[in-house]
């Protein structure tokens, strides 16, 4: 893979990543954390839609790396209100 093509896919996972965690009405982070919850969103996602026998929207394919763009903002919004609901009840010191 090139960089030019690590560096889209990077893009494109935060991008999921964000819109996921403004679905969820809670952020984790900045943009590193916005790339890791778009990459497993995408992979939440793509696990759902498999299981439920439905077809990937708006797939972005980047060198033989596709990553179903909608999909992959709805498992990052699963996900956000996931840890969300997890870190919620602790407080910080």
């Amino acid at each position: 893979m090139s960089l030019l093509g690590l560096l889209l896919l990077l893009l494109i996972a935060a991008i999921c990543g964000g819109i996921g965690q403004a679905i969820a009405g809670y952020s984790l982070g900045g943009c590193f954390v916005s790339i890791v919850v778009g990459f497993i969103g995408a992979l939440i996602g793509s696990w759902l839609a498999s299981e439920l026998g439905l077809a990937a929207i708006f797939p972005v394919t980047i060198e033989g790396h596709t990553i179903p763009v909608i999909w992959a903002a709805i498992g990052s919004a699963i996900f956000a209100v996931i840890i969300g609901l997890v870190t919620r009840g602790r407080s910080r010191y």
